[in-house]
């Protein structure tokens, strides 16, 4: 198994399904190992919105995500770096992975202008001038000090010209070099580089091997779940996880559906984040494993039944669907946690779920069982 030279992380490949390209493994980083695939719920501003650390880790997360963007921003890296580090300001022993903030300056798209150095924007609270580099980008994740860090990249929209896409891709990789070097802490925070391409294959392969012959310890899927089909998404997978190392950890960026969950699980992908656990939760919306349910609609006012009844969150063994909406058409914040809580441990639960799939060599057949119940398989199903 050859690693990245002096990598603070390992990936331990143990085991590959024998119908799909599915993994299992081990991610070891300096906050514990993990096995893979795994969901990493999105703790933005240091925290996973209404949720505690010790819930976070009943549920049995064992990797959250925060944003450099956000935390750069609101408090400072900082008044982070002095508190001693994320770990310590959030009260988390655990993994965590930041973003590079390319994702959030990337949308605002009409404040903000690319250039060479990095970007110049304005901050979207505050309206204030603001530029953001590579150099930049790394330097506040070293603050930070999270397990694992991405290097800045431009994420174009997955429709845009290829020529526009062929000089971001470009652009890009000289950034990843520029973050290689400024990166301060080696030793114990491990770089991902990011592969984008849009929706073009060539660009995607060309860019994947661009960041494959810098030698990151982990690579980074970048530019999907940003408008394309399902279909469109699971294409590009299919043709660029093999141009991947087996022995280093694929995370797919912003992904975390249940279906998008298991299709990227399918095609190889070890890592997955996503906001949508908790963002639906407070628009009254759980995963059920027989669908979508979204608890504040009037028919399960008097519906006494968990929000689930294949599932043992504390959520479901607690309380009822007729209890939640209450809460939730209350802006009763104890609905809302009440929700995220359901959702997050929903997702958790599936991905321990698919890792005893890909042991059993049955994932195929666990992904029909799932999307036939989930109601996937159902024409005009509504997704998330």
């Amino acid at each position: 198994m050859t690693q990245t030279k002096n990598s603070p992380i390992r990936y331990e490949l143990i085991k590959e399904e024998k119908n799909t390209g599915a993994r299992l493994g081990i991610l070891h980083t300096p906050h514990g190992s993990f096995e893979t695939p795994i969901y990493m719920p999105v703790g933005t501003l240091a925290t996973v919105k209404s949720l505690s650390p010790e819930e976070l880790k009943e549920m049995g997360a064992e990797i959250v995500l925060s944003n450099t963007y956000h935390l750069w921003l609101r408090p400072g890296e900082d008044i982070v770096e002095e508190a001693g580090g994320l770990h310590s300001f959030m009260n988390w022993d655990r993994g965590i992975l930041t973003d590079s903030g390319g994702f959030q300056v990337f949308s605002l798209s009409d404040i903000r202008k690319i250039k060479e150095e990095g970007v110049h924007f304005r901050n979207h609270i505050s309206g204030e001038k603001l530029f953001l580099s590579p150099e930049k980008a790394i330097q506040i994740q070293n603050a930070l000090g999270a397990d694992i860090i991405m290097s800045f990249d431009e994420c174009p929209d997955f429709h845009h010209t290829y020529e526009y896409v062929k000089d971001s891709i470009n652009r890009t990789t000289r950034w990843a070099e520029r973050g290689l070097k400024a990166h301060q802490r080696s030793q114990d925070q491990a770089l991902f580089g990011i592969c984008q391409g849009a929706g073009y294959k060539d660009l995607r392969i060309q860019h994947a091997r661009d960041m494959v012959s810098l030698d990151f310890p982990g690579y980074s899927i970048g530019g999907l779940s940003v408008g394309e089909s399902k279909e469109e998404m699971n294409q590009v997978l299919d043709y660029l996880t093999p141009e991947l190392p087996k022995d280093k950890p694929r995370y797919l960026m912003g992904v975390g559906s249940p279906d998008a969950l298991i299709d990227g699980v399918i095609r190889g992908v070890d890592m997955f984040d996503c906001v949508l656990a908790t963002r639906i939760a407070r628009n009254g919306t759980c995963m059920t494993h027989s669908g979508r349910l979204v608890v504040k609609n009037a028919k399960y006012a008097r519906d006494f039944n968990p929000i689930d009844p294949k599932c043992d969150c504390y959520t479901c063994k607690n309380y009822t669907r007729a209890y939640v909406r209450h809460l939730i058409k209350s802006d009763e914040i104890f609905g809302l946690r009440l929700a995220s809580i359901h959702n997050v441990h929903f997702l958790l639960q599936l991905m321990r779920d698919v890792r005893q799939a890909i042991r059993d060599d049955q994932l195929l057949e666990f992904r029909e069982a799932f999307f036939e119940e989930y109601g996937y398989n159902q024409p005009n199903a509504k997704m998330f």
